[in-house]
């Protein structure tokens, strides 16, 4: 009789799930040691996480656990959740789960930088489809679309940058919301400049913010952009130089410079 109770499959399920919770329980004891030093340096300077928010979305009962020592575990977890959400094209939840897994684990710019294209790029083309198609739906409430996602993407964005100030692809996320959904050159050459400003930017930026300068309009501006850029990229193959003096040298044409105002790139910046 024992034997039959012990062996009943609630108990066994029962006695399973208890193990994996205590294994749970028992990592992130382990993993305190470890994480505690770098999660600790990360927060210097930074905001506290949000535990009102925490506790709104999971409740009180997975606060505890959250605050253990294998909040990144469950965040790494919960970002597979948000990929089944967002292959369900469920944006509600999806919106929630973005939100809740970089609250958790603000440390990875992956999940800010990945939640943000959900928001901006996915989103929009569900509520449009949703409505119709682009075909069906108009110009004016598609731009309205955009812009209320594109809202939601930026905020993510600023959030993200508290916790990774300097963090030069965090500002090309919210450039390319502008250039790619928006189609707002203005505003995209402003954020591409930001970036190219940061230790980390990517050659690439400064180039795109010249050339959305010259889309405008603003060829003179772009030129003496693209000087200084060119007297300032350090000589390797990476920067690009011959592409960047290529087009100081269009720009030269366009604006017609006299020969002696010209730019002179001197021998020592110039790329072999």
């Amino acid at each position: 009789m024992i034997v039959k109770f012990l062996l009943h499959p609630l108990l066994i399920r029962l006695s399973r799930i208890v193990s994996i919770l205590f294994l749970l329980v028992l990592l992130g004891l382990l993993a305190r040691p470890i994480e505690a030093p770098a999660w600790k340096a990360v927060k210097m300077g930074q905001p506290e996480m949000n535990l009102d928010a925490l506790e709104g979305t999971l409740g009180q009962g997975l606060i505890i656990g959250v605050l253990g020592g294998f909040r990144a575990i469950l965040a790494d977890f919960l970002w597979i959740r948000t990929n089944t959400i967002w292959e369900s094209k469920d944006r509600t939840k999806l919106d929630s789960m973005v939100r809740l897994v970089t609250t958790l684990d603000p440390r990875p710019d992956f999940f800010w930088r990945n939640g943000r294209r959900m928001i901006a790029y996915d989103v929009p083309n569900w509520r449009i489809r949703e409505e119709g198609g682009y075909s069906n739906v108009p110009e004016e409430r598609q731009q309205a679309i955009n812009l209320e996602q594109s809202a939601q993407a930026f905020d993510l964005v600023d959030q993200a940058l508290d916790f990774h100030p300097g963090n030069a692809k965090l500002y090309l996320e919210k450039a390319q919301i502008y250039l790619n959904r928006l189609k707002d050159d203005a505003n995209a050459a402003k954020w591409f400049l930001q970036a190219s400003e940061q230790d980390d930017a990517p050659y690439f930026a400064a180039r795109i913010h010249a050339e959305l300068l010259r889309k405008q309009g603003l060829d003179a501006e772009a030129y003496d952009f693209l000087k200084n850029l060119h007297t300032e990229l350090p000589n390797t193959p990476y920067a690009q130089k011959a592409i960047v003096l290529e087009r100081i040298l269009d720009l030269e044409k366009t604006l017609k410079i006299p020969f002696r105002e010209r730019f002179m790139p001197s021998k020592n910046s110039l790329v072999e």
